[in-house]
């Protein structure tokens, strides 16, 4: 197998589930690909494929697995995609809730569920902390669709003044994510609405991305850009 392919992971019924390399697809395919995908969303991966990144945090995939098979016999009954995957959200969600762990933890108090999702501060940025977190009780506890990274201008349930990075992002990407967030917070900060502010981060991102730019004037200047931010 060649690139993106790590591994074959199982086959259901006619469908091929593979391991694959979510930095080599973001950065040479298609920089939107998160944690898992299929033809759907993204045209690239064969019909009879699901694509799951490999992950440093293994748990998860059969959720992912489950999710992207109910959107696949939900479009095949009639189901609008929008539609189709508000239901695998909700079946998603439903099996996440299964863990007694989960279900407590979720009955705790706001400060408690914080300092199980924070696990070590990466950096601050004149006053915003940076901070690496369990994306997986996020996705159990808050929002499924939490991948990569997220900042308190588009969550919630971020407290103010912060950007969280995935744990389950790979070392090498989480600075490029980190632009990202940075960049999109700033432009949010500054009136632009989540859509607008969003795809430049990303356009950003790809760019940095590819040509391996990270440098000490990056930071400098996403530091002197958000530590005036509303």
């Amino acid at each position: 197998m060649k690139k993106p392919y790590i591994k074959k992971f199982k086959n259901i019924g006619g469908i091929k589930i593979y391991f694959v390399d979510g930095r080599y697809i973001r950065e040479n395919i298609n920089k939107e690909f998160t944690n898992f995908g299929q033809f759907h969303r993204f045209p690239f991966i064969p019909h009879d494929e699901i694509w799951i990144d490999k992950e440093r945090n293994p748990g998860e995939e059969e959720f992912f697995i489950d999710s992207m098979l109910s959107i696949r016999k939900s479009v095949e009954g009639g189901m609008t995609y929008e539609e189709a995957v508000k239901k695998a959200d909700r079946i998603e969600k439903r099996e996440r809730m299964t863990s007694q762990s989960t279900k407590n933890l979720k009955k705790e108090h706001k400060d408690v569920i914080l300092s199980e999702i924070r696990k070590n501060k990466l950096m601050d940025f004149g006053k915003i902390s940076v901070w690496v977190v369990n994306g997986k009780i996020v996705r159990d506890i808050y929002f499924l669709d939490f991948t990569e990274g997220g900042h308190d201008k588009v969550y919630s349930f971020i407290p103010e003044n912060e950007v969280w990075i995935d744990d389950d992002l790979s070392l090498p990407e989480r600075k490029f994510v980190l632009i990202h967030e940075l960049n999109e917070r700033w432009l949010m900060s500054l009136g632009r609405d989540y859509v607008s502010a969003h795809y430049p981060s990303s356009s950003i991102e790809f760019f940095c991305r590819k040509f391996k730019i990270f440098t000490p004037m990056t930071l400098y200047f996403l530091k002197f850009a958000n530590r005036f931010l509303i």
